[in-house]
Parts: structure tokens; C-alpha cells; sequence
């Protein structure tokens, strides 16, 4: 069976968030016969741990930086959606950075994926599931994601799936966003069994996920409302095309992002004879797929900031299914 072993799988949860990708894993993991185990949660947001703890009833340490690799659990899978921080390797050659063993660790410590590789390479997983934005692939003229898979690829001697992969997660929930993927395996023969996933369209709605009785707090201010209609039309007349988002319900939104709590500009929901209003935090959740039985115990600020910054479920239990039938014998 691969790397698997006793029909269970251990994995770690690296940059966890709220949990998207373990809760991705473990449905995962039980369509294709196994349990699911994480060994280790990671996360530097303090209300991300307040969220995860009420979840999944598992503390979250502080990292991946400052973590001892020696102390990480052995497990099968590495998952980690790592912040696309900028990789401050512009002008410097692969040669200097990457030219001894562990000398990509030295030039560029500062950012989180080189801590995620050194990581990598004191556990030796079977597996590799690492998931970021899709600028990513375009960042530094691909230069950046030039340099992750070389370091997984030559330093680390992982067997890398290339071309990494962009999926758009719209087919499965109604928002459009675009994912990449870099999956990577300690053995080739797993690697040469890896196919990605064909994603069906489910020709998913907004309205599906919206909510029948919502707070009258959640609707625009009639300031904010004029402003955000101002500043369109500002915008608009300088040709930068930015404008606030009056989502189609019989359609998919545009993308969540983290600083939804600001104004709810990108997703706005029409209301007749009122203001458009925001998405609820439960809204936003289901956004992303998350199951109703998960709790929402922070401010809706710091509910917006989490749901925004996390990942569309289904997407990533898709691509997850393709890495453990992989692994299986």
C-alpha cells in the first residue's frame, strides 16, 4: 500500500488557517476507504487557533518557523498552504542559493516555503501537498515557482508532478477561485500514478448558499453605499476599472478575499427595495464548502479575515483523493 499504512493516513496541517485542508483530507481519505490522523497543526494567527481549537478540539503550535524538525511526527502526507510572501531571491542565482546541500535554507531563511522544505526534508513523507494563489505561477516571471519545485526536485530528491496545476474552484462552489497546486512524492513509481483530478462542473449558484433570514445589520449603510458607487465611478472615469461586486445569485461570485471586512465590496448580495448587503460569516463559510456543522466562534471581522484567507474545500478534496489512490498499492 504505498506509504500507507493500516488503512490510516497521518498527515500534517503546515500554515492550517481553519482547518480547509485537513477537513479536505479527511473526507478525502474516508471516500477512498481510509481514516485520516493529523499529527501536527501549525498556524501564527491567534484567532485562527481559537477557531481550529473549537473545530477539531487539537491545539495549534506557533510556525513552521522556529519549529525543531526532530520533533515533527513521522506521517504520510505534508500539507502546507504557505503564504505567497515575496521571495526575496531576485538576483541571486540558483547557483549561490541552492548550490550546497541545505543551501537554499542560508539566502532565503526569510521566507515560510524554505522553512516548509527543511521541514520536508527531516520527515521524509511520502507525499507533498502544497496549495497557493494562483499569482504564484506568474510571480517574479515564474522564476519563484521555478525555484520551489527545484528545491523539492533537486535538493530534497522529490519526484515533482510537473507542470504544477491551476484549478478554478467556481465548477464546485459558487466563487471564482483559482488555486495552484504542487504535488511532489518520495517515490517515482507514485509520482508516474498520480493523474490530477477531472473537475465536473457542478454548475453550483450563489443563492444556493445564501441565508433566508438575514440580520438587517448585515445591509449597506446608505454612506457606504453612495461611496462605494462614487468611488466605481471614479474609477471608472480614470479607465482602472475597480468596482464594487453585485453578485448574480443564479450565478458564482467573484473571489473572497481576507479583507472582506473592510466593505464587502468584491461580493455584495442585491436586496429588492434596499441597499445591497455583505455576506454573513455562515455564508461565507459555505463559500468555501465548509460543512454546517462547523462553528463560527470569533468576531465577524475575524471570521470574514478567516474564511477569506482559507481554501475551497472541494477543490483541494479532489486533488487530496488523487494523492493517497497514488500512494494506495
Amino acid at each position: 500500500m504505498g506509504g500507507l499504512g493500516m488503512m490510516v493516513i497521518k498527515f500534517t496541517d503546515w500554515c492550517c488557517g481553519i482547518g480547509g485542508t485537513r477537513t479536505a483530507i479527511v473526507q478525502a481519505a474516508k471516500e477512498e476507504g481510509f481514516d485520516a490522523e493529523c499529527v501536527l497543526s501549525s498556524d501564527n494567527d491567534k484567532f485562527c487557533k481559537i477557531s481550529y481549537k473549537e473545530n477539531y478540539g487539537e491545539d495549534v503550535i506557533d510556525g513552521p518557523r522556529g519549529v525543531d524538525p526532530s520533533l515533527v511526527p513521522a506521517h504520510d502526507m505534508f500539507s502546507a498552504g504557505f503564504p505567497c510572501q515575496p521571495f526575496s531571491i531576485a538576483g541571486v542565482s540558483k547557483k549561490l542559493s541552492l548550490g550546497r546541500k541545505h543551501g537554499f535554507a542560508d539566502k532565503v531563511s526569510g521566507t515560510v516555503f524554505f522553512e516548509l522544505a527543511k521541514l520536508i526534508e527531516r520527515s521524509q513523507p511520502e507525499a507533498v501537498f502544497l496549495e497557493n494563489v494562483k499569482n504564484l505561477a506568474s510571480h517574479n516571471k515564474g522564476k519563484t515557482l521555478e525555484t520551489i519545485i527545484s528545491v523539492l526536485r533537486d535538493d530534497l530528491g522529490y519526484f515533482v508532478v510537473e507542470p504544477a496545476r491551476i484549478f478554478d474552484a467556481a465548477n464546485l462552489v459558487p466563487q471564482h477561485r483559482e488555486r495552484l497546486f504542487i504535488i511532489a512524492f518520495k517515490k517515482e513509481r507514485d509520482r508516474n500514478r498520480f493523474s490530477w483530478p477531472k473537475v465536473v462542473d457542478h454548475k453550483p449558484k450563489l443563492r444556493d448558499i445564501l441565508e433566508k433570514d438575514v440580520d438587517p445589520k448585515y445591509t449597506l449603510s446608505d454612506k457606504l453605499w453612495k461611496g462605494l458607487q462614487r468611488h466605481a465611478e471614479n474609477s471608472r472615469k480614470k479607465g482602472n476599472g475597480f468596482g464594487f461586486g453585485l453578485s448574480d445569485i443564479n450565478g458564482v461570485s467573484r473571489t473572497l478575499s481576507a479583507r472582506y471586512y473592510k466593505d464587502g465590496s468584491e461580493i455584495l448580495i442585491p436586496q429588492k427595495n434596499k441597499n445591497p448587503r455583505r455576506l454573513t460569516p455562515r455564508e461565507c463559510a459555505r463559500l468555501q464548502g465548509f460543512p454546517e456543522s462547523f462553528r463560527i466562534v470569533v468576531s465577524d471581522t475575524q471570521a470574514y479575515k478567516q474564511f477569506g484567507n482559507s481554501v475551497p474545500i472541494p477543490l483541494l478534496k479532489l486533488v487530496a483523493k488523487q494523492i493517497i489512490k497514488a500512494l494506495k498499492d
